[in-house]
């Protein structure tokens, strides 16, 4: 009747990466107040293929993958493709740490929900998750070459987005910061 095993599993895996695939879902669609969602039904999806799950080699770069889908099908449904983000829906302060650097998270935020969708989602998943090109290049199918170039122009057009509201943020450091909740000093890597 119920298979206690998978669901422990699947209960674990929820509760480590559910953070991790929201604080993605909000950086990839530029809108925090449908992350958790977004986070839910990726996780859904991943439970109704659970056992496709638990056989891929990586479990989180598929979690990955299909959280990105989702975020992908939100983008389009609500055409953000073509419209900047709303800018003060995209930063929500974290309560619980004092250390947030709010004006360049929204900056990086901002400047995020204007790049293409490909870009947005490679420059992501690459600086802020430190998730490999080949990872990348698996999540969103595509070729290492195009996550490279994407993940290049992506970085550049960031950049100069965000020199143009605030020369001194950095912005990878600034979005590395975002994702991990918006602490200093957060580890995850710029490759």
């Amino acid at each position: 009747m119920f298979d206690r095993p998978r669901e422990h599993a699947f209960h674990n895996f929820f509760e480590a990466h559910h953070g991790e695939l929201a604080r993605m879902a909000s950086l990839i669609t530029g809108d925090s107040s449908v992350a958790d969602d977004l986070a839910a039904d990726a996780l859904a999806e991943i439970w109704r293929y659970w056992d496709r799950v638990t056989a891929a080699d990586d479990p989180l770069a598929y979690a990955r993958g299909v959280l990105v889908n989702v975020a992908r099908s939100w983008n389009r449904r609500h055409g953000l493709e073509e419209h900047s983000a709303r800018l003060l829906g995209l930063f929500r302060r974290d309560e619980r740490t004092a250390e947030t650097d709010v004006p360049a998270a929204l900056d990086v935020r901002a400047a995020l929900a204007r790049l293409p969708y490909r870009r947005r989602a490679c420059v992501v998943l690459r600086y802020a998750f430190d998730v490999s090109e080949r990872e990348v290049a698996d999540i969103l199918g595509i070729s290492v070459g195009t996550v490279k170039s994407q993940t290049s122009r992506g970085a550049a057009q960031l950049a100069a987005l965000i020199a143009a509201t605030d020369g001194s943020a950095d912005p990878r450091a600034a979005l590395v910061r975002s994702a991990a909740g918006g602490r200093r000093g957060a580890t995850g890597g710029v490759r």
